[in-house]
């Protein structure tokens, strides 16, 4: 084979057993890698509870990974989500995709259960499982110092062995498996970490092909500002959006109650140059180096980060989302949903949270102390708990990340219709309703948004399954990526081809939240955005509108459900027996 390396390994932590799987070559067309790949073999176990010993986790790479092609460093972790029901994935980046393939596999499926915490070492075709006890609720910087350095790592902290249902998997130390608590999965598993390396190299079918297509997405990326302009992408990294969304009067402020946050300003990503003076670094494969650590070799915030610990809990010191990110960083917290559920505990108390208090609640969350043992299973059940469920701003049981969706409806759509609850990254329409790319579309209409947001859910799961960046799409396109597939693979493959593979894997993970029991009423807005009294709230009856557009180009019914027709034409034939 070309691009794939034909193999996906099989770990059944209760037996200390492997297998090799080799998929067939249809397979492999239908699913591609990635996040579509590891979406077929979750589908017969997504009926189990996700804490079931059976409940796999899975580790898949996609064909142009360990491949001259632009940002191809990355992967897809999936499993059941412990936050949501629904499916819980991530595109996470580092070297841990180039090592799997570089062992000779295409995926890793993790199933069963240790005895004892363990730690997993994969070289090549050798797998042993080794006692871990010694590691228990250490810090992801003091596992990383006691396990081996080479190849790549996946560790979780001491929050996922804890319970907190927003656990992150850490990768290589700076790069997070973040949304929907896939840590505990593997807390679950009584897996504390994963070490692969190996020595094999991805065949490749026309090398000048890949070069060529190569060539072509450089010189986009080299013309366009927001990846490589003075203050772009490379340059400062996710945290350039701040003071464009609070521009736009849409940052998430006061846990939702306002769009603009006072003094904004002076926690934009250039006083985080000033004041940490970061460099650059990035994922393996990638030269837009878009991450950004200290001389200390400390990561720097996200945007997300940023806006969360800052704006929506009207907090102004840096320093302190400084030091919330580092901590969430080594404890395996996700700062999305960490200071989501912290906004809405302060809602609840109606009490602003200090400095001391936000990495003191941080520290209970994680190690499962006094009002953690509370907040470490996410706002939804902390606002359920306490009688006051709309101080909760989430989807699915998913917190929003930092994008009012007031200010965006093709967000607001994009929201509700995410198979893995509030996730700006399934279709990410601020590309062409904020940054203008390629073309501006009006923020403030619904108009036409059932259909982009159909085409770009469709563009991100292919993308997610090559595997590579979606920030590259700010200016390269699917006709270059199907360019290079076609060299890597040596299949005959269009921009088109590669869409209509999208769609099937995004309908694959709608029939398997559907299974999992989610409805039309959980494709929906939390009220607040629709309160009646608020000038800059959406529409409702124009929100169901485009909704129901959403299901009808997507190929569901009136309820948003699966039709059987579709999933006949998706060659998903396989799901029939679901009715």
């Amino acid at each position: 084979m070309f691009g794939w390396q034909g193999k996906i390994l099989e770990i059944d932590l209760t037996l200390k057993q492997t297998k090799i799987i080799k998929p067939s070559g249809q397979i492999y067309q239908k699913y591609i890698g990635g996040r579509g790949l590891a979406g077929y073999y979750l589908k017969p176990y997504i009926e189990e509870k996700w804490s079931a010993p059976e409940m796999p986790l899975l580790f898949f790479t996609g064909p142009l990974v360990q491949t001259p092609s632009p940002t191809s460093g990355r992967m897809t972790i999936m499993s059941k989500s412990p936050l949501t029901g629904a499916i819980g994935d991530t595109s996470v980046g580092g070297s841990l995709g180039w090592q799997i393939k570089k062992a000779g596999f295409d995926g890793l499926i993790i199933k069963g259960q240790s005895r004892s915490l363990s730690g997993l070492i994969i070289k090549n075709n050798r797998v042993e499982i080794i006692e871990a006890s010694f590691l228990k609720e250490k810090s992801i910087s003091s596992v990383l110092k006691k396990i081996p350095s080479s190849g790549s790592s996946a560790i979780i902290g001491p929050a996922a062995e804890n319970g907190v249902r927003f656990a992150n998997i850490v990768v290589d130390g700076h790069f997070f498996s973040g949304r929907g608590g896939l840590g505990l999965v593997m807390a679950k598993k009584n897996l504390k970490f994963l070490q692969i390396a190996g020595s094999n190299q991805t065949k490749i079918y026309d090398l000048s092909k890949v070069k060529q297509a190569k060539e072509q997405i450089f010189r986009l990326v080299a013309a366009s500002p927001f990846l490589k302009g003075e203050f772009g992408l490379s340059s400062f990294g996710t945290g350039v959006l701040f003071d464009l969304i609070q521009n736009k009067k849409m940052m998430p402020t006061d846990n939702f109650k306002k769009m603009s946050f006072r003094g904004a300003e002076k926690l934009n990503a250039w006083h985080y140059q000033k004041k940490y003076r970061f460099k650059n670094f990035g994922c393996l494969g990638c030269h837009l180096r878009c991450k950004k650590k200290t001389e200390a070799g400390e990561s720097l915030p996200e945007y997300e980060t940023m806006a969360h610990f800052s704006a929506l809990l009207n907090n102004h010191k840096i320093e302190t989302v400084f030091k919330a990110n580092r901590l969430c960083n080594d404890l395996g917290l996700d700062t999305i949903s960490a200071a989501s559920t912290l906004a809405c505990y302060q809602e609840i108390n109606q009490k602003k949270l200090s400095s001391v208090k936000i990495i003191t609640l941080l520290k209970e969350i994680a190690y499962n102390l006094k009002e953690g043992q509370d907040l470490k299973k996410g706002s939804v059940h902390y606002a359920f708990l306490k009688g006051k469920k709309e101080a909760s701003v989430s989807i699915k049981k998913l917190e929003l990340p930092a994008y009012d969706p007031r200010g965006s409806y093709g967000l607001a759509l994009a929201f509700a219709t995410s198979t893995r609850g509030a996730c700006h990254l399934r279709a990410y329409p601020l590309l062409s309703e904020v940054l203008n790319k390629p073309v501006a579309i009006n923020r403030f209409s619904f108009i036409g948004k059932a259909k982009n947001i159909k085409i770009n859910e469709d563009l991100n799961a292919i993308v997610d399954s090559l595997t590579v960046c979606k920030f590259i799409f700010f200016a390269a396109s699917l006709e270059e990526y199907a360019t290079l597939f076609e060299g890597v693979t040596g299949l005959t493959t269009t921009a088109q081809d590669l869409l209509k593979k999208g769609e099937r894997i995004y309908y694959n993970e709608r029939i398997m939240n559907w299974q999992n029991g989610f409805s039309i009423k959980d494709d929906d807005l939390p009220k607040l955005f629709f309160k009646a009294n608020n000038k800059q709230s959406l529409n409702r009856n124009d929100f169901l509108k485009a909704r129901a557009d959403y299901y009808k180009i997507r190929g569901l019914n009136k309820k948003g459900e699966p039709l059987k027709e579709k999933i006949e034409e998706l060659g998903l034939s396989d799901s029939s027996n679901i009715f």
